[in-house]
């Protein structure tokens, strides 16, 4: 299996004030783009997680990066490594998605074991490192990235993508 993935970012925003006889705007277009080729090296990653997931109040759940998840054809999935990573909270949830780098097991995805970040409802997290070393998956101490619901009273859905590399 081949696999084969672009990202392309764009951001288009403009600051304006009303004054009494113009308006000054500053525009700010930004875009980023990139690709990776199907391989194991620098911008390339040859393995692709997606799934859209559901939390109960207060749940936390363990994504275990080596030889748990399954891909889109139900072969099992071992990263040796990610390059990226994205998740989308429902624009529906109350509470925050909270991503960890799991205190024990975790992939250094963030600088410190227990770090992590809140994907709050209807925002997003993307984070690209397409660089050969990315984010290193270590089973058994150190393949977990955790998803935790931030709070009780309602559950959470939220889109996860997971692009790696096997070696």
């Amino acid at each position: 299996m081949t696999l084969s993935t672009k990202l392309a970012l764009s951001l288009d925003s403009t600051l304006a004030e009303a004054l009494d006889l113009v308006t000054p705007r500053a525009p700010l277009k930004f875009s980023k783009a990139i690709s990776l080729a199907s391989g194991t090296g620098a911008n390339q990653a040859d393995k692709i997680f997606a799934d859209t997931r559901t939390l109960a109040a207060s749940a936390t759940e363990n994504l275990d990066l080596a030889g748990v998840l399954t891909d889109a054809f139900g072969a099992t999935l071992t990263f040796a490594r990610i390059k990226l990573l994205l998740v989308s909270a429902a624009a529906g949830n109350t509470n925050n998605v909270n991503v960890i780098r799991e205190a024990t097991n975790g992939v250094p995805l963030f600088l410190a074991a227990g770090d992590g970040i809140p994907v709050r409802p209807g925002g997003a997290f993307l984070w690209v490192a397409p660089d050969v070393a990315g984010a290193p998956v270590t089973p058994a101490t150190g393949d977990l990235l955790t998803f935790t619901n931030s709070a009780a009273g309602t559950p959470v859905t939220y889109d996860v993508v997971i692009i790696g590399a096997s070696a």
